[in-house]
């Protein structure tokens, strides 16, 4: 890579570090005389110099990288220390590769591969949690689209009959409940039961009274669900008054 330095480190998310202009130099300052394991061993000292660099907090620690490991060894793991050395000492036989590297640290892959599915875990749980958000909102606009719309395609009550009637009386029945000695019902997990049956369309099924309590209607989710997606359909393809007028 040739670009393992503390100015090309980009923090992109939680957990997450990225190296930034990496196989640059490979392209505008190629060096046909070193192989590619003398690039590797590069990349390697400087991973160690900013090992140094980032443990120390200061781009001085590398000038003196004996006080420098001194301070390791005194404030962080040996095992850190270790690799430190090794990624910093001259090699003697051949130089040392990533899988060698990989080999030092397992034991802490391990760790940061648990910390990674557990993150991964808390990502999925909150993506659930957006998704059912998602499917309530959807719900709530289209009963918001067909609830007491006051004219549509020059039918002033078209909100009041049919199918848009009977989803009159379940917003009544979700959100304007009252108790006996007539303060309102605030329950929200109610609220939120009540919206994903109709989502799913469940065979129970509940009374839905009118306002003036003269009349009720025993329907099931299964039906609700059927009359909203038949309203808001209809909501969708029904040509307005003036376009058809004009056509």
């Amino acid at each position: 890579m040739r670009v393992v330095h503390p100015s090309k480190i980009i923090v992109t998310s939680r957990n997450r570090v990225r190296i930034n202009g990496a196989g640059i130099f490979d392209v505008i300052d190629f060096n046909p005389t070193k192989s590619v394991a003398q690039h590797q061993h590069e990349d390697l000292l400087a991973l160690g110099r900013l090992i140094v660099t980032l443990a120390c907090r200061s781009p001085m620690a590398v000038q003196n990288l004996v006080k420098s490991v001194d301070y390791l060894g005194q404030h962080y793991s040996q095992d850190l220390k270790a690799l430190v050395v090794y990624l910093l000492t001259k090699p003697t036989v051949h130089y040392p590769s990533v899988e060698e590297i990989v080999t030092r640290i397992a034991p802490r892959i391990a760790t940061e591969a648990e910390n990674l599915l557990s993150y991964a875990d808390s990502l999925s749980e909150d993506l659930s949690k957006e998704v059912e958000n998602g499917r309530i909102v959807r719900l709530l606009s289209k009963l918001g689209f067909i609830n007491e719309r006051p004219e549509y395609a020059l039918e002033p009550r078209w909100s009041e009959t049919g199918d848009r009637y009977l989803l009159k009386l379940f917003r009544s029945h979700v959100f304007h409940q009252e108790y006996s000695d007539g303060q309102a019902v605030v329950d929200l997990g109610y609220v939120i039961e009540c919206l994903n049956k109709l989502d799913v369309g469940v065979d129970e099924k509940i009374p839905l009274i009118s306002r003036d309590e003269q009349s009720m209607l025993v329907v099931s989710y299964k039906d609700l669900k059927r009359c909203l997606e038949l309203s808001f359909h209809e909501l969708l393809s029904k040509k307005p008054y003036a376009s058809q007028q004009s056509s």
